[in-house]
C-alpha cells in the first residue's frame, strides 16, 4: 500500500487498459505489431479488432518496417516482454522514427508492469487473462463485452 492506498487489482488495471487499446486499434491508419501467429491469436480473443502485422523472424526488419509506412498512421508494438522482445522494439523503432508516424510503445509497457512476473509472452495474454477474471468469480468475455462494448 502507497498513501494509504491499495494498488489497483491487476484484473482491474488490465480491463481498463485493455478497453482503451481496443479502440486505439479501431482507428483507421492504426496497425498493431506482435511477434507471431499465436501472439495475434491471443489478441483476437481478447477481442482486439483492427490490423495485426507480424514481425516474421524470416523477414528482414527493414521490409516489415517498410510495410508499415506505407499502411499506417500509428504504429502499436507489442513485442514480447523478453531482451529478445525489448530488442525488436527498439530495432523496429530505429526504422520508423524519422517517419511520419506516431510509434506506440506505451501500451506495451503498461501491459508490462500489469502482467509483471506472470507473463513474459503476447501469446500467454488470452489465458492470463482468463485465469483472472475465473479467480475473482467472472466470465473474461463477459467482462470484456461489458468493459469493451
Amino acid at each position: 500500500m502507497r498513501n494509504g492506498r491499495a494498488p489497483a487489482e491487476p484484473l482491474d488495471a488490465f480491463l481498463e487498459l485493455w478497453h482503451r487499446l481496443r479502440s486505439d486499434s479501431a482507428e483507421p491508419g492504426t496497425v498493431v505489431v506482435v511477434e507471431g501467429e499465436r501472439d495475434r491469436t491471443s489478441l483476437r480473443r481478447l477481442g482486439l479488432p483492427g490490423s495485426v502485422v507480424l514481425v516474421h523472424r524470416g523477414r528482414a526488419l527493414a521490409g516489415t518496417a517498410h510495410d508499415l509506412v506505407g499502411q499506417s498512421r500509428r504504429v502499436i508494438v507489442l513485442t514480447d516482454w523478453d531482451t529478445e522482445g525489448g530488442h525488436l522494439a527498439q530495432r523496429l523503432r530505429g526504422f520508423l522514427e524519422a517517419e511520419r508516424l506516431e510509434f506506440d510503445l506505451e501500451y506495451r509497457r503498461r501491459l508490462a508492469r500489469i502482467v509483471r512476473g506472470e507473463l513474459v509472452h503476447v501469446e500467454g495474454l488470452y489465458g492470463w487473462a482468463r485465469r483472472l477474471a475465473e479467480r475473482s468469480g467472472h466470465v473474461l468475455d463477459e467482462l470484456l463485452d461489458r468493459d469493451g462494448a
